[in-house]
């Protein structure tokens, strides 16, 4: 009996979903939300341009900058960004930033093993 009423129960299932409307997402109304362009959802996507200050590349960054070396105006800092991880460790990447004139010139992210485990 148990099989029979699973049996019927799936087939009535079926059908039902076969006879239900399918619908596709329409476009957006004309002068309404688009999707963002498929660059500002890239996963490498850094707030910082080329001509920053160190007070504008740490607000964008929304960490403190680190001095590392160099003179005043020319410049290494060292930004740490937290970028997750799971629920136990928290995963923090480094960020080289690197200032000529007081201006950003550079940067590069040191995705490295961490030294102290080695």
């Amino acid at each position: 009996m148990k099989t029979f009423v699973a049996t019927v129960f799936t087939t009535v299932a079926l059908i039902g979903g076969a006879l239900a409307p399918a619908s596709a997402q329409g476009l957006p109304p004309t002068g309404g939300p688009y999707p963002p362009p498929f660059t500002a959802t890239l996963s490498n996507n850094v707030p910082l341009v080329f001509g920053m200050d160190a007070e504008d590349a740490a607000r964008a960054l929304g960490t403190p900058l680190n001095y590392v070396r160099g003179r005043p105006g020319d410049e290494i800092f060292l930004a740490f960004r937290n970028v997750g991880g799971s629920g136990l460790f928290l995963h923090k990447d480094r960020l080289y930033l690197l200032f000529r004139k007081s201006r950003l010139a550079g940067w590069k992210g040191d995705w490295g093993h961490n030294w102290m485990w080695q």
